[in-house]
């Protein structure tokens, strides 16, 4: 049976925009969940010290298990230290520069074939972009950034202008259409986009798009994101699964599960599915223990979640 294969995400974004927020916050939030953070500056993270375990040259171990690694100069050489230490971990989050292409760094991380790209998020500052986006020494820089994104967040959206904010959606939809696009106050990002926790699928912020047009006071917890589950009785063959990832229904932000996909010589065939971004893979797997049946969860925002979609797919 194959290995499993360590998930990565790149945190992209422009400088300011909320990135050292956003893994500040995933590092807190990240109970039972063992992640290595590859970041270009440790003074910049600026790491509760209440958190930190110990410190090792360009390393820093926290007390819930989570590592933070400094790049430097070789990605390369920080990504082959966490496939190959000895605790393995469960996830890596990779921290772009301010001024780098998220889409270059992901494309080293996809060259090493114990990884697997769960996606790029790209942090905008709300109430920045629309005037360093007609900057002509940012305009570029910003917008391969932006195109690189399998989700955007408007960060910051809460001290932005109206007119500013909406200067901002139209610069996002111009340059990422029909990306998934969500506008949050403190990086307010729920960890369970990485992980696939559905526990952890709620957040303090809401979906936004042109002409989203609602107040930015204080949102219900459930206002952002929402998820639909099933367990499949029927097998379900790993070729129509494989088919229907690539045709993945629009307003899926993360899908995960442990389905039947076959019969082989030995018994039933189990294979584990996985969706984030605009990516997907579907991995022989060992059957469930016990009791426990097939499962599958998705993730996606308030009201954009195709439940008809999966339901028709996956219940049959």
């Amino acid at each position: 049976m194959p290995g499993r294969r360590l998930p990565f995400t790149v945190i992209g974004g422009f400088l300011g925009a909320g990135k050292t927020t956003l893994l500040n916050r995933w590092l807190r939030e990240a109970k039972g969940l063992r992640m290595a953070v590859l970041v270009n500056d440790f003074g910049a993270l600026n790491i509760d010290a209440g958190l930190i375990a110990a410190t090792h040259g360009d390393t820093v171990a926290l007390t819930n298990g989570c590592v933070c690694c400094q790049i430097g100069d070789d990605l390369g050489r920080a990504l082959v230290d966490v496939i190959e230490a000895k605790a393995p971990f469960d996830a890596v989050v990779i921290e772009a520069s301010g001024v780098s292409d998220p889409w270059r760094i992901a494309q080293i991380g996809m060259a090493a074939p114990e990884l697997s790209l769960e996606g790029v998020i790209v942090m905008v500052d709300a109430s920045a972009a629309a005037r360093q986006s007609t900057d002509p020494l940012l305009a570029d820089t910003l917008a391969r950034q932006l195109k690189s994104a399998d989700l955007v967040v408007l960060n910051k959206a809460d001290i932005a202008a109206p007119d500013a904010l909406v200067a901002t959606r139209s610069w996002v939809e111009a340059n990422a259409p029909g990306t998934p696009c969500i506008e949050t106050t403190e990086a307010a990002v729920p960890l369970a986009l990485l992980s696939g926790l559905p526990q952890q699928a709620l957040g303090t912020a809401h979906a936004c798009g042109p002409d989203c047009d609602h107040g930015h006071h204080a949102p219900d917890h459930g206002a952002l994101f929402q998820t639909w589950s099933a367990q499949p009785d029927a097998m379900i063959p790993a070729a129509a699964l494989r088919a229907w990832l690539r045709e993945m229904p629009a307003g899926v932000l993360r899908l995960k599960g442990l389905l039947r996909t076959g019969h082989g010589a030995v018994g039933e065939e189990w294979s584990e599915v996985q969706y984030a971004g605009r990516h997907g893979s579907l991995r022989k797997a060992a059957p469930p223990s016990g009791l426990a049946r097939a499962g599958v969860v998705a993730i996606g925002l308030h009201g954009q979640l195709p439940e008809k979609a999966l339901k028709e797919f996956f219940v049959r």
